[in-house]
């Protein structure tokens, strides 16, 4: 997954149900919350070595700019003009 866009709809589908996972089991996880963990993901650190290590070099910077898309495309539903 990690050599697709990260805009692709399965890219996005992921982090939606990423999202989902953590709300149902964990904690709600709102696109604000959502945003702080891609950041992390990505911020070098334990976080990047143990996503990469699972995923391959990469994976973490893949999630989180498929989690930053998807977070951006959420904040420009909630405050795009109705028609």
């Amino acid at each position: 997954m990690k050599n697709m866009n990260p805009a692709s709809d399965d890219a996005q589908n992921f982090v939606r149900r990423l999202q989902d996972y953590i709300t149902q089991n964990l904690y709600t996880c709102t696109n604000k919350i959502l945003r702080g963990l891609g950041k992390m993901y990505s911020g070098g650190g334990d976080f990047t070595t143990n996503i990469d290590a699972y995923g391959g070099e990469g994976t973490a910077i893949f999630v989180a700019d498929a989690i930053e898309i998807y977070c951006d495309n959420a904040c420009l539903l909630y405050t795009s003009p109705s028609p």
